[in-house]
Formats: structure tokens, C-alpha cells, sequence
């Protein structure tokens, strides 16, 4: 069953561990559907998180993180690899869950969103009407949670909080 609206209008420390266990879904051009199951999450909160892309305010990069939630937020990173995110929260509080991983061998969010030929074409989708990229629901395994990754930059406490979550 496809994840609706209302799975992501909520604070993304509710959606981010909860989407653990789910399935991405992302049907190719040619027709083919790929799907794979989440393993690892990351939560960025607003404004105050200093390592979330919002912490500078709305960008012509970041602006659908400032929109409804349920909307598929891709950047390029390093020039190379295509990061997904969901956005959720309410209109204006701008909330993502990057999806870092999913099962193997996909252990990566450059090498799953390769995989899966997610780029910045999609960037800006609403995931619960979507027919290239969708979410649907999965079984949830027990978590575990960790700071999260590549973001020393933001200094403490954001680089230390354990808005991480694996699947155990």
C-alpha cells in the first residue's frame, strides 16, 4: 500500500525512524519498477538545525524544503552523487528525511539513487500521487539510532544528536 499525505505532514523525528523498514518504489521509463527497502535514515529540523540546508533560509536550491510536505528534495553533492530526501512537516517549517541507505547491496544514498536513476529530474515530485517515485508501506525492524554522518561542519550539539536511524 502506497504511503499517503499524511504519513509525512508530520515532525520529521516521527517520520524519519518510521520509514525504516519501508519500501522506495521508482518505475523506469521503460516500464520496469524497482523497489528496495529502506535501512537507514537521517532527520534535518528547520531552520535551528545547523546542519540542515534550511539553516540559511529559502534558496532557489532548498525551496521545496519550505513547501508541503510528501515532496521528493534531490541535490547533487560533490558534483557526483544525487541525495533524496522527503520532505515533511507543515508548510514553511522545512523538514527532510535523507534516505541514506537501502538493503543491500545499496548501502549508500549516492549508490541506491544511481541504482535507481534518481537524479535532480525529480527533484520536487509529490511522492503520494507520483508515478516515477513512490513510498510503500513495509515491515518495521527494531532501530537503532546514531549521530548522523558528514556534518562536522554544523559544530555541536547538531553534529553529535542521534537523528540516525538503522535498521538493527
Amino acid at each position: 500500500m502506497r504511503l499517503g499525505a499524511d504519513f509525512f505532514s508530520r515532525d520529521v523525528l516521527e517520520v524519519a525512524p518510521e520509514l525504516v523498514g519501508k519500501m522506495i518504489c521508482r518505475q523506469l521509463p521503460d516500464g520496469r519498477v524497482l523497489r528496495g527497502m529502506i535501512t537507514e535514515t537521517e532527520a534535518y529540523r528547520g531552520k535551528e538545525d545547523l546542519a540542515c540546508h534550511a539553516r540559511m533560509g529559502k534558496t532557489k536550491r532548498n525551496a521545496v524544503m519550505f513547501g508541503p510536505s510528501g515532496y521528493a528534495y534531490i541535490y547533487l553533492i560533490y558534483g557526483i552523487h544525487w541525495l533524496f530526501n522527503i520532505v515533511t512537516g507543515e508548510d514553511e517549517d522545512p523538514q527532510a528525511v535523507l534516505i541514506r541507505a537501502l538493503e543491500k547491496p545499496w548501502d549508500g544514498p549516492g549508490k541506491w539513487t544511481k541504482a535507481f536513476c534518481v537524479t535532480g529530474d525529480q527533484n520536487g515530485l509529490y511522492l503520494p500521487s507520483s508515478q516515477q517515485l513512490w513510498l510503500e508501506e513495509g515491515q518495521q525492524p527494531d532501530i537503532i539510532t546514531a549521530p548522523r554522518v558528514g556534518i562536522d561542519y554544523a559544530g555541536e550539539p547538531w553534529k553529535s544528536i542521534p537523528w540516525r536511524f538503522i535498521a538493527k
